[in-house]
């Protein structure tokens, strides 16, 4: 049975909007975190130039193994395995562009550490990484409900928690990353890219 994450169904299409332009030129993604895999082919679907590499930890993978299993599209990989904590499990691998979505909030600060550094080590110059998610900017959250969003998050696990932008943006320029975009999408969320300018 193929897991769901209602979320998908509702961001997909404005994500893809934006990954369809962003992702022209390229041939090869990493997806950090591919959850039930429903992302992986959905983007994989309409972006048929690309080769979508999954990767997650190991309880999900029969979740994404399932979804690769039933669409049988040519371009995407069976996941990896991936526990940023430990990013050099695939820093000799090379990938034109990254994307994760809905990750770095879940994850602890250790874990976002680790896919910073992970990302700066498989892209090549020019490469960009494209987070999606909530973030906050300067401090403040962009509206109410992602103050109840970022409350509802710590109360399960106090590692948990929406992240500021300023303080990702340092994390990319230490691992040679500069913001070069940042898209407004529903819900009070953004697709934040970071492109290598250095090695």
């Amino acid at each position: 049975m193929r897991p769901r994450a209602p979320a998908c169904e509702r961001n997909r299409d404005p994500i893809l909007k934006v990954l369809g332009k962003e992702l022209a030129d390229c041939s090869s993604v990493l997806e950090i975190g591919s959850g039930t895999g429903e992302h992986a082919v959905y983007f994989a679907e309409h972006l048929r130039h690309l080769t979508w590499q999954t990767s997650d930890q190991e309880e999900n993978h029969s979740g994404i193994r399932a979804w690769l299993n039933w669409a049988e599209l040519a371009n995407t990989r069976p996941p990896l395995l991936l526990d940023t904590r430990d990013y050099q499990a695939l820093a000799d691998t090379n990938y034109d562009a990254v994307f994760s979505a809905n990750t770095s909030h879940i994850m602890s600060w250790p874990a976002v550490l680790g896919m910073f550094a992970l990302v700066g080590k498989v892209l090549p110059v020019g490469g960009a990484f494209y987070l999606y998610g909530p973030f906050k900017q300067e401090g403040c959250f962009n509206g109410d409900s992602d103050r109840d969003f970022d409350d509802s998050l710590r109360a399960r696990d106090p590692a948990m928690g929406i992240r500021d932008l300023e303080m990702l943006d340092q994390l990319a320029a230490a691992n040679g990353l500069d913001r070069s975009a940042l898209y407004a999408m529903p819900a009070n969320n953004w697709i934040v890219v970071w492109q290598k300018i250095i090695n």
